[in-house]
């Protein structure tokens, strides 16, 4: 194996780009790993831990755009040329796109747009947000790494000057029926949505899909917008703008629990709202329904207590009950020992409502986003008990890919779950949608086979439990990544909700199981 290095001077690419383009490079034949990343300190340092990181690349600026190809040397011309490709095909799609130095210059030849999508280094988002509040553009700020302080001032600028202030750290946006950063394809329709959680606010869309509603807008605020220091006023404005949308008649919040003084005002301004109200704060004891406030345990719910305020009749749903007899079929072919959930999930929410599904019916649940601080993993790479990872914090990807580009940190952890002789279930799921990986579930399934054949060869079943986020509308299909799941002995799941649910009752060996 050999490694080609192109430095591209003064050459930017949001990071929203670069992850497609990196997927897509990972998958050339001949490469063994390819990383194409702006020269950030901490793109440098994901280099560094790939034992990639050379002196050229360390001297790299972070305007600078990398390229770093390892694989067979006679085919890494032919791996570069193809990447390149890739960036001029992103540049040529739609004759409508253009490039401008500054925000300024953009402003000045696009004097109609209304909305700027920031994706920067940390160290300068801030700053261009408030350049494009400033010339009265709503903003969806993708990138992270900017200070309490900072977002707290963007945000009461936004709230001023009466414009969306979506971030930092904003994933997930469906503004009049454009997906923005991560989103999936979900049709038009009468509910509005306004996530505190990115993909928290992709299920709550497609569980509003499936059910047969539609979605007005998807406005995200970011995941500290419920934060006693910010206060709510991303989500308290959103509901204002909602109230007043003659295209939205529901409206679902969906977040983890709020701090308490937080939750009170956002939920005071929920039931004085002239439009129905869905509130799902995942982790919180729901409170009881109050008139036009109306609340849920998990966002299937949510997604169906929102469909049926719009008028649809509940009989004509699948509503996707759980299968008793696949739960006790299941539990047949686990031996006593096998008591274990194992959960390895890319989405944040997705992790965090499977979670607090097996917290209901165990007390020794461990993660790195647990939280109660007992029951916190002090070392990520060891699991204890039943544990459920988000591969997508920090604790994962700093100075690493994140698992929705590099799948190495979910293959090489499912193979280490899969010879522990205690597991029972391991969970993951699968995020389609525009921003996502090409094949979510092809990229694992070699590594699923794998984990199934290490049990069967000491004489273990191991059930591995599946769900792919996303809907008919997606590319690829819902139903052809669910179809590579059953080929391959998994078992899917058909919403978020249920995925806790089946796992949890999986290895119960409690009473009546």
């Amino acid at each position: 194996m050999s490694t080609r290095i192109v430095i591209k001077k003064n050459t930017y690419f949001d990071s929203v780009s670069l992850m497609s383009i990196s997927t897509k490079a990972n998958q050339l034949d001949g490469v063994e790993q390819a990383f194409v990343a702006m020269a950030t300190e901490m793109n440098k340092g994901v280099l560094r831990n790939l034992d990639l990181l050379t002196p050229e690349l360390e001297a790299a600026k972070s305007g600078d755009l990398m390229i770093v190809i390892k694989g067979d040397e006679a085919a890494n011309d032919a791996s570069l040329a193809a990447i390149e490709a890739l960036f001029i095909r992103k540049e040529t799609r739609g004759s409508h796109e253009a490039r401008y130095a500054t925000l300024n210059s953009a402003r000045q030849h696009l004097p109609d747009s209304n909305l700027a999508v920031i994706s920067v280094n940390g160290a300068f988002a801030a700053r261009e947000a408030r350049q494009a509040l400033e010339n009265d553009l709503n903003v969806m700020l993708f990138s992270d790494n900017v200070s309490l302080d900072d977002e707290l001032a963007l945000k009461t600028l936004a709230h001023e000057k009466g414009l969306l202030m979506m971030g930092p750290d904003c994933g997930t946006a469906i503004i009049n029926g454009a997906g923005l950063c991560f989103a999936n394809a979900v049709r038009r329709g009468r509910i509005g949505i306004i996530g505190a959680s990115g993909t928290g606010s992709q299920e709550l869309s497609v569980r509003i899909h499936d059910f047969g509603g539609g979605v007005s807008q998807l406005i995200g605020t970011g995941g500290r917008d419920l934060s006693e220091k910010i206060g709510g006023l991303m989500m308290l404005d959103a509901l204002a703008m909602l109230e007043n949308d003659p295209e939205t008649d529901v409206i679902a919040l969906i977040s983890k629990p709020p701090a308490p003084s937080v939750a009170q005002k956002v939920l005071a301004r929920a039931e004085a709202c002239a439009k129905p109200v869905v509130v799902c704060f995942l982790g919180a004891e729901p409170q009881a329904d109050k008139p036009g406030l109306i609340f849920a345990r998990g966002t299937k719910e949510a997604a169906l207590k929102a469909v049926l305020q719009t008028g649809v009749d509940e009989s004509s749903i699948d509503l996707h009950p759980l299968n008793w007899p696949l739960i006790h079929d299941v539990r047949a072919k686990l031996n006593p020992q096998q008591k274990y959930i194992r959960a390895l999930f890319c989405g944040g929410t997705l992790c965090d409502e499977a979670m607090f599904a097996a917290l209901e019916k165990y007390p020794d649940v461990y993660s790195n986003i647990q939280p109660d601080p007992q029951r916190r993993l002090r070392d990520v790479n060891q699991s204890i008990a039943h544990t459920f990872l988000d591969f997508g914090d920090d604790d994962f990807t700093n100075g690493k890919p994140h698992p929705m580009i590099d799948p190495t940190n979910r293959i090489s952890r499912l193979l280490q779950e899969a010879r522990d002789p205690e597991v029972g279930v391991i969970a993951m799921d699968f995020v389609l949608g525009f921003g996502a990986h090409e094949d979510p579930v092809g990229v694992m399934i070699d590594a699923i086979k794998q984990a199934k054949q290490i049990a069967a060869d000491a004489g273990r079943h191991l059930e591995i439990l599946g769900y792919v986020l996303g809907t008919d509308l997606d590319t690829p299909s819902l139903a052809a990544q669910c179809n590579m799941l059953t080929d391959a002995g998994v078992t899917w799941a058909s919403s978020s909700t249920n995925t806790g649910l089946l796992a949890r009752e999986f290895v119960w060996k409690g009473e009546n199981a």
